[in-house]
């Protein structure tokens, strides 16, 4: 590997010209820097970045934490801010948890303020809030990406999309179609992640005058898997349902599944609506109908606040920032239709 030395004496120039004209600083003359230049390109030279960190204590890269690469939205996600990211001349490093505590901490023990300035946390259900605030007090810049209900912020600085909003957003359809007898699928337990999906959708229908009935909800994991082992799950409990509301796209698809195993038509005996609107949501058939969140607006939100924690100094204090993304928004397509008459007592 060619060394910045070796740099240096093809150019005949001291390794700090070198260093200065490869990151656009100090005063050096055209003549001096095309001479660099030629050098570099000639030898194929490539910066030791991790070397280049660990020696000044300022990395070049910004770590994302999140809990399954394999669930689509993170992937999306990480594409949203490794664009924003360098843009403002960072590298993006992804770190996969797999929701194990452990696996967090070892990551945020081998990255956080040596490999990567700075740390973007997916909020899950794995994430360890004492554990970022430490981190944060230790002068790492910690950016929580996400949090679902932006009038009760944690004690991080945090990117929130009101998902509150979004499980309303959900009951309000189903309800102006005509649903009645309508399920849940979690894609999470009651105390984790996804529960002010679940209240918002409850307080949707308290506000049309309904109640969800004991039994009519199962929760479970966020995966499709899981989606179809509760469709099936719910679907043989109450077998008159009309419509079910997921609390995640992937989950949604899995009941999908389990409504074409058990012979139901969707949206004729079934609806289905999910929230998040991944790929997979317009690309299944039938075409999923789901309350899209703004990802990259999100990731853009997040990138801007990590960047600027990373400029200033000092350890933090005051209240943590929070930036609000837009409101999510219904997204129709051919999961969800009016319930049948015989469904809604022929009205």
């Amino acid at each position: 590997m060619t060394t910045l030395a070796e740099v240096a004496r093809k150019a005949g120039v001291t390794a700090a010209t070198v260093s200065n004209v490869l990151r656009e600083r100090g005063k050096v003359g055209g003549e001096t820097r095309e001479r660099v230049l030629a050098a570099v390109r000639e030898l194929g030279y490539r910066p030791n970045l991790t070397a280049r960190a660990l020696a000044e204590g300022q990395p070049q890269t910004v770590a994302l934490m999140v809990s399954s690469i394999a669930n689509p939205f993170y992937p999306a996600f990480a594409l949203a801010v490794e664009r924003a990211v360098r843009k403002l001349g960072y590298f993006l490093i992804v770190c996969n948890t797999n929701d194990d505590p452990e696996q967090e901490r070892a990551y945020l023990d081998a990255i956080a303020g040596s490999l990567a300035r700075g740390v973007l946390v997916m909020n899950a259900d794995f994430v360890q809030i004492d554990e970022l605030v430490k981190l944060r007090e230790r002068g790492v810049p910690v950016v929580l990406c996400m949090w679902e209900k932006p009038d009760q912020p944690p004690p991080l600085p945090s990117v929130a999309v009101d998902f509150f909003r979004a499980g309303m957003i959900a009951a309000e359809h189903l309800i102006k179609l005509g649903h009645r007898r309508i399920g849940v699928v979690m894609g999470s337990e009651l105390s984790g992640n996804h529960i002010w999906r679940y209240r918002g959708f409850l307080e949707g229908l308290k506000r049309a005058g309904l109640e969800l009935p004991e039994g009519h909800t199962v929760f479970g994991h966020d995966t499709i898997d899981a989606g179809r082992n509760a469709g099936h799950a719910l679907l043989a409990a109450v077998p008159d349902l009309t419509a079910v509301f997921a609390s995640n796209d992937l989950p949604a698809l899995g009941v999908l599944q389990a409504a074409a195993e058990v012979g139901l038509d969707v949206p004729g005996d079934l609806s289905v609506i999910g929230i998040t609107d991944i790929a997979l949501a317009h690309q299944v058939r039938p075409a999923l109908t789901t309350v899209a969140v703004p990802i990259d607006e999100s990731a853009e939100l997040a990138v801007e606040l990590i960047t600027q924690m990373i400029r200033e100094t000092g350890a933090p204090g005051g209240q943590p920032p929070l930036r609000e993304a837009s409101a999510p928004r219904l997204v129709v397509r051919a999961s969800t239709g009016r319930a049948s008459k015989a469904a809604t007592g022929g009205k």
